[in-house]
């Protein structure tokens, strides 16, 4: 079984068409193994009980935000090693920086294409 087939992925994103975009991309390349979440708390909860390899989270989300979610994920051992992948429309500097120090793994600006996608989650993952 190839990485694109035994891959585990979370799309957190508040927004149902953002998930959809997002998801779709995932389908394309031909990741099937992926859960979505609508708010960071409700992925979080998810991820402590059962671990994935990577996380998709969108930056802008209410109750816990996209760093928000990293940071948490990082503090708890069972998810500090998971992938973790911001996808914004809008990346500042500031937001940047606050990501890397989180140790955030790589960053997709929206809007996207599957083959941006790719190449996003192959620098974490290694070769799909």
């Amino acid at each position: 079984m190839g990485l694109k087939e035994s891959l585990r992925v979370m799309v957190v994103d508040d927004m149902s068409t953002s998930r959809g975009l997002i998801t779709q991309a995932l389908d394309e390349i031909g990741i099937k193994n992926y859960l979505t979440e609508n708010n960071g708390r409700g992925a979080l909860q998810k991820l402590t009980a059962t671990p994935v390899h990577l996380v998709l989270s969108d930056f802008n989300m209410p109750e816990l935000d996209g760093l928000g979610l990293l940071k948490a994920l990082r503090q708890n051992k069972p998810t500090q090693r998971i992938g973790f992948i911001l996808v914004t429309g809008k990346p500042t500097p500031d937001m940047v920086t606050q990501a890397k120090a989180l140790g955030l793994n790589n960053m997709i600006k929206k809007p996207f294409t599957s083959a941006s996608m790719r190449q996003c989650i192959e620098s974490v993952v290694g070769k799909l």
